[in-house]
């Protein structure tokens, strides 16, 4: 069995089926695992690049537990509290407890008394979405029609669920704040989306966040991708880096195994691939064929956001500094309509002016070189890398440009650092598509834009026999908890040996 891509997903799939009984061989680009968990270090200065944030931990202590290891002895998990701290534009700070029952009443004292009611009822709305949607949508593989059909069984799981409610209209009917409403928002570009089309479902993600916590692993979150490495070869999983896959072999009409750059081919009765579907559709198989289908409906979705990241290296400490804190601008919409060109305005994507601004800067002495120095993580949305039709990442001096103005409205909203700066790097969706062969560089593959957005993202089963696929661009979709989820779907659909 070959699996390409030691991203998490390709590694927990790889971990459930070497425990299952099947010879493995993960086969990855890259010199190091983990894909877009990844890390930099420089100076003693150490970054995650990626995922910042864990949620639904028991979704990896089901994985080691199926896999023979404890999550527990593997990583040292902290739930973080504070949870996130919020600036808005308008002045008004907002600090999140990380505890659901002391939330309602931080959102109370700094937006007014409507705000924690309100909020309340919006997620206990959301806990009745998370029990309807999660086994049928999150733990399933996806069936089309016959999963939307096992929904409509059940009139009043269909209002729940409100299929027809954007995220942005379900924050209008039931948020009076439009601060709130910004919050509810943020949590679309969870999945790469935009909340003007994002649907209402999606106000799960703030819900799980709150109720099973916001976590960090102590020393980064790439130690994750390493653990969950060790639990793949502890059960016979072989895992080669610097090893790029060229195609997908076939063998009247079923997956073969794999050819790599080097001309070697890898036999295979059954292939798990990792990597970005786009990526998996469009160049690894050969064109026309049985994957026709998922090549159109890949088309017809709208690829999700990506990002650009500023690794901060800086002198000094930051006087009561949240682990995450996220700086809102006073246009949201203006952000949406630079990255999403198809959401209604006629401009071309373009790098957001005035963006949101995610800052994380752990407390850890694991990411810096000593008690005087801090190492942050700064994210900004961004659209993919796409020089026909979009933006040019490579441009020359684009990047260099762009981070400039980033510290700067970071100055402007209080946090200036460019007197304490040793040095910056900058990371841009072009940067990102080449460390780890996500088209474009869209964080997520396809956003959740549009109510049919769920059912155009690639299935685990795909349409070639015995050729699978895990990870953020497959069902059912991006983040931590959701490409481990993947791994167990392709596991049970694959069975034991």
């Amino acid at each position: 069995m070959a699996v390409v891509g030691a991203g998490l997903g390709g590694l927990a799939a790889a971990a459930r089926l070497a425990a299952g009984g099947h010879a493995v061989t993960v086969l990855e680009q890259s010199g190091r695992v983990g894909g877009k968990l990844g890390r930099y270090e420089r100076d003693g200065h150490a970054f995650d690049t990626g995922p910042s944030l864990v949620t639904l931990p028991q979704v990896y202590r089901d994985l080691f537990a199926a896999t023979g290891g404890s999550l527990d002895d593997a990583v040292d998990l902290v739930r973080l509290d504070p949870a996130v701290a919020y600036r808005f534009a308008d002045g008004t700070r907002l600090t999140l407890p990380g505890s659901p029952s002391a939330i309602p009443g931080a959102l109370a004292d700094a937006l007014g008394p409507a705000a924690g009611t309100e909020w309340t009822a919006l997620m206990e709305r959301a806990a009745a979405m998370w029990r309807i949607s999660e086994e049928p949508f999150l733990r399933r593989p996806l069936q089309g029609a016959a999963t939307l059909a096992r929904l409509a069984r059940r009139p009043a799981d269909v209002a729940t669920i409100a299929p027809w409610e954007t995220l942005r209209g379900l924050g209008t009917r039931q948020l009076s704040d439009p601060r709130l409403r910004m919050l509810l928002d943020r949590y679309a570009t969870y999945s790469g989306s935009d909340p003007r089309r994002a649907p209402a479902v999606l106000a799960t993600v703030p819900y799980v966040e709150q109720e099973f916590g916001s976590w960090y692993v102590r020393g980064g979150l790439h130690r994750l991708a390493l653990a969950v490495a060790e639990r793949a070869t502890a059960r016979g999983a072989v895992i080669r880096t610097g090893s790029p896959v060229r195609r997908v072999l076939d063998d009247a009409g079923r997956a073969a195994g794999v050819e790599l750059a080097d001309g070697s081919r890898v036999p295979a009765d059954v292939v798990v691939s990792g990597v970005d579907a786009a990526a998996l559709y469009g160049d690894l198989l050969p064109a026309g064929g049985r994957a026709r289908a998922a090549r159109r409906d890949l088309a017809r979705a709208t690829p999700s956001l990506s990002g650009v990241v500023l690794l901060l290296a800086l002198r000094g400490r930051t006087p009561g500094l949240a682990h995450h804190t996220v700086l809102f601008p006073a246009d949201y919409d203006a952000e949406f309509d630079a990255v999403f060109s198809d959401g209604g305005n006629r401009s071309a994507p373009r790098p957001v002016a005035d963006p949101t601004v995610y800052v994380s800067a752990p407390d850890d002495p694991a990411l810096r070189p000593d008690e005087d120095s801090e190492s942050w993580f700064v994210l900004v949305n961004a659209p993919r890398h796409d020089p026909g039709r979009g933006v040019d990442w490579d441009e020359p001096g684009l990047a260099d440009r762009y981070a400039a103005d980033l510290l700067a409205v970071l100055a402007r909203r209080g946090l200036d650092v460019r007197d304490r700066l040793r040095w910056c790097q900058v990371r841009t969706p072009a940067d990102l598509a080449r460390d780890t062969g996500s088209v474009g560089g869209s964080i997520y593959g396809s956003s959740s834009n549009g109510t049919r957005a769920a059912f155009l993202r690639p299935a685990n089963a795909s349409p070639v026999p015995g050729l699978f696929l895990v990870g953020g661009s497959a069902h059912p979709g991006g983040g931590l908890p959701l490409v481990a989820l993947s791994a167990e779907i392709v596991a049970g659909l694959v069975g034991p040996a």
